[in-house]
């Protein structure tokens, strides 16, 4: 199945979900969208670099850095930030790492009115399939 058609299945099973894309975080590049509404090309554009500086800014990355000195480790490219959830005034976004290729991230935007945690849920049950498409 294409990324497009695994993305649109998971705006119907995402409760509430107004838009699901997949972010290449390493470039900032948006790998494919699906909404329910039209939005400007610009805002899209703008989703997929905040998704990059959110898991691969340089602040993140000092902080990776800092904790894998701290704890003795080396550092072999592991991110410790899989998961990140943002609550708007009338949005919630979920961004969930690949675990298949760790600099993709899935991004999910629900009305605020979602229940968060089966927001999440079924987020997290779309990822295999969105891995799989790439």
């Amino acid at each position: 199945m294409s990324l497009d058609a695994v993305l649109t299945q998971a705006v119907a099973s995402v409760p509430e979900c107004l838009a699901a894309g997949y972010v290449d975080a390493a470039s900032g590049m948006l790998l494919s969208i699906r909404t329910v509404d039209s939005h400007p090309r610009e805002v899209i554009d703008l989703v997929a670099a905040a998704t990059a500086d959110l898991f691969n800014g340089p602040n993140v990355s000092m902080i990776e850095t800092l904790f894998k000195r701290s704890r003795g480790m080396s550092d072999d490219g592991h991110h410790y930030f899989q998961e990140i959830i943002i609550n708007s005034d009338n949005l919630i976004h979920v961004f969930l790492r690949s675990k298949a290729v760790t600099d993709y991230v899935a991004v999910f935007v629900c009305r605020r009115t979602a229940n968060l945690g089966m927001a999440l849920t079924k987020a997290r049950m779309a990822m295999p399939g969105i891995e799989a498409a790439v």
